[in-house]
């Protein structure tokens, strides 16, 4: 599959500037991850997966990661890529489980990608690239911040990983800052938005 596609696939579903927007961050941050973790002959694989992983949620959101894998196979997504769209929603909309390394990370950091740029914008700077671990800790703890962010997710995805919440969070804002930039800058051409 070619990014190309992947993006035109994500277009087509989704015109909400916020939804292009997660979706760029969260292929950056999964793109990350594969480098860190020493996956980077996958890279491509784990940022696709990131790109598309809720392809479905802004025109179906009642069937989130159920209308995935019929939305997926416009774009001729094997069976893998598709296992690893759906499972992250494992316990929120679907059953299905992640397995794989990949899946897990994006579990877990999926929703955390949320919270963290909610933090971020509330920053003088608008930026992660400033974000210390202490700080999106104390956001993490006021239930009334970004409510719409799970906490029981973002908790459960650490310890799938068998991570500390502290190394997830570290890992997730690095990760978020080397794709800022590029992020906001495609945003932008994809939308005309700066979010």
């Amino acid at each position: 599959m070619e990014r190309a596609q992947a993006l035109a696939l994500l277009q087509k579903y989704n015109q909400e500037p916020f939804h292009i927007m997660h979706a760029l961050t969260v292929e950056g941050v999964m793109r990350w991850y594969a480098q860190e973790l020493g996956y980077g002959d996958d890279v491509d694989f784990w940022g696709l997966v990131g790109l598309l992983h809720d392809v479905d949620f802004e025109k179906y959101p009642d069937q989130h990661c159920k209308k995935a894998p019929e939305l997926l196979k416009e774009i001729d997504a094997d069976d893998a890529f598709i296992h690893a769209v759906v499972c992250h929603g494992y316990g929120i909309c679907v059953d299905v489980a992640p397995e794989h390394l990949m899946e897990k990370v994006l579990f877990a950091a999926d929703e955390l990608t949320g919270l963290i740029w909610a933090a971020a914008k509330m920053r003088p700077s608008k930026s992660t690239k400033d974000m210390e671990v202490k700080s999106l800790k104390k956001k993490f703890k006021d239930k009334r911040f970004a409510a719409g962010c799970s906490r029981d997710v973002i908790k459960q995805g650490a310890e799938t990983l068998g991570w500390d919440l502290n190394d997830l969070f570290e890992k997730t804002i690095l990760a978020m800052r080397s794709c800022e930039d590029g992020v906001r800058k495609e945003c932008l051409e994809l939308t005309g938005v700066e979010e």
